[in-house]
């Protein structure tokens, strides 16, 4: 079975963008464009690892990063940003998160 890898973020492109790789690599790619959609993947889809936008209308990141590890504190959860800064991304690891990337992604 395919490790599922759940990316929650409100930009289409970066939804996109990443589905081709990650299942060129094997993985089962799930997408959610709000983080109240992707607690519910969570719950649903049992995830291997979550990679989550941090600034999203609604719930930001932080917040539903918070309802991740009640639900299942054990879940990998990496933040990813376009405006993170190192204080964010610090806060982000004290709450739970593996680790802070910063967006657009390999530039």
């Amino acid at each position: 079975m395919a490790s599922r890898v759940l990316l929650i973020d409100d930009d289409a492109g970066i939804r996109e963008s990443m589905r081709m790789p990650l299942e060129y690599e094997g993985y089962e790619y799930i997408a959610a464009a709000t983080a109240e959609e992707g607690i519910a993947a969570i719950q649903r889809e049992s995830p291997d690892i979550v990679f989550l936008d941090i600034k999203m209308p609604g719930m930001d990141g932080l917040e539903a990063l918070s309802k991740i590890k009640a639900i299942d504190e054990s879940l990998p959860v990496v933040m990813i940003s376009a405006h993170g800064t190192a204080s964010v991304g610090a806060d982000a690891t004290r709450r739970g998160a593996i680790d802070f990337i910063e967006k657009p992604f390999g530039a």
